[in-house]
């Protein structure tokens, strides 16, 4: 017979949660306030990462598996590609190389 335990999944509710409260946050801090448009961006851009980490550890289980090491790398290797991508395709789209 197997031992089936039945537990309330408590990380994903307060997961949830948090998640729901950022968004919540992010949309009275853009709509209700009277900061500058800078401001706001960089607020609501903070909030979105935090989530992006409350997603990642949360839901996606990021701290478990046999090699945690494995999961962190990919994560940071997929934050310097996409980084790359983007100010890299600023920079051409910007300093003129597109002209060419």
């Amino acid at each position: 017979m197997e031992n089936k335990q039945s537990t309330f999944p408590t990380n994903h509710v307060v997961g949830f949660f948090l998640s729901i409260a950022m968004t919540v946050l992010a949309a009275i801090i853009a709509l209700r306030t009277n900061l500058s448009g800078n401001v706001i961006m960089w607020i609501i851009g903070t909030l979105a990462i935090f989530q992006a980490g409350v997603q990642l550890f949360m839901f996606m289980h990021i701290n478990e598996g046999k090699d945690g090491k494995t999961n962190y790398i990919n994560i940071i290797y997929s934050v310097f590609m996409a980084l790359i991508i983007v100010f890299g395709s600023i920079w051409v789209l910007t300093t003129g190389h597109a002209a060419h």
